[in-house]
């Protein structure tokens, strides 16, 4: 059973989701404390592929309060553990469609690793957004006309 840290909402509104995949995240520190007191803010961070290594940046991990003077800089740039394999795909995959690599949702795995669900999306415009917004009332209301038909 993983316990969920944080979802990123915005993504959910700004982007289509095209595809999911997990990956690690190399923490140093007492960052891995912080994250179990929930003090992460994934709003506009993304990640890049450079080099052949994943890099997640503008991920602010806010500094652990019992922790000694060694901080590390909460925005510092984190790299994700992936395979090789799966790197090449998805950097395939960004360079062709103009895609971006997007942080949906960070975890703790069964084990008590730190897991980052990382999405292959793309930008909404306006008028995709207010289509969803309108689809989200409609079966609202049409799930309110069953109820109270019940």
């Amino acid at each position: 059973m993983s316990k969920s840290i944080l979802t990123n909402r915005k993504a959910y509104r700004d982007y289509e989701v095209l595809e999911s995949i997990e990956s690690g995240i190399e923490l140093k520190g007492s960052e891995v404390k912080s994250l179990r007191a929930g003090r992460i803010n994934l709003d506009d961070s993304f990640a890049r592929i450079d080099k052949g290594q994943a890099h997640l940046y503008n991920a602010h991990i806010s500094h652990y309060t019992e922790a000694s003077y060694l901080n590390v800089d909460p925005d510092r740039i984190r790299r994700l553990l992936l395979h090789k394999q799966q790197i090449e795909r998805i950097n395939g995959k960004l360079t062709q469609r103009g895609l971006t690599l997007i942080p949906l949702k960070i975890y703790f795995n069964d084990r008590g690793f730190v897991k980052l669900e990382l999405a292959l999306c793309k930008g909404k415009k306006l008028y995709d957004k207010r289509s969803t917004i309108k689809r989200r009332e409609t079966d609202l209301e049409m799930r309110r006309a069953l109820k109270n038909r019940r």
